[in-house]
């Protein structure tokens, strides 16, 4: 088993190394883009790369304190759900209303790859392939998609 600090070291060379593998790969908008830490512009609305002993997923989460918002972001994403699948090119698990790991209730769509592990190593190509091509599609997507949140 490992420390905290050791666990929280794997981690950070990790994504330090995903980083680092993705810089050179603009947005589709062809500017420079923050892969590890996705900005898309909607307040309470993310795209999530996680990543522990057993699994990985990336999502797109919406997690608002005002529930109505959210609902209202949930339905607006699933309108855009036709879009969203073609640039993945694969289906999604949808969940409207689930609890995260601090029991706050989000909207999520994602994906997960199993059996993973981000403290082996061996595993770290694998995670990269998992993330890479899934990062680049959900920023296609959202390069047309955000116009549909603008307002929110």
């Amino acid at each position: 088993m490992y420390t905290r600090q050791e666990a929280s070291r794997i981690k950070q060379a990790f994504w330090t190394t995903y980083g680092q593998y993705m810089r050179p790969i603009p947005s589709a908008s062809g500017e420079k883009v923050n892969w590890v830490n996705y900005k898309t512009g909607v307040k309470h609305l993310f795209f999530r790369m996680h990543a522990d002993m057993k699994k990985a997923y990336i999502s797109i989460e919406l997690n608002n304190q005002n529930l109505s918002l959210q609902q209202s972001h949930w339905d607006q994403l699933l309108q855009l759900k036709p879009l969203l699948e073609s640039e993945l090119q694969e289906q999604w698990e949808w969940h409207p209303m689930i609890n995260d790991e601090y029991g706050k209730i989000i909207s999520q769509v994602r994906k997960e790859f199993k059996p993973v592990s981000i403290f082996n190593k061996d595993d770290w190509p694998g995670l990269i392939s998992f993330f890479k091509p899934r990062m680049i599609a959900l920023d296609t997507f959202w390069s047309v998609a955000r116009y549909s949140f603008e307002a929110w």
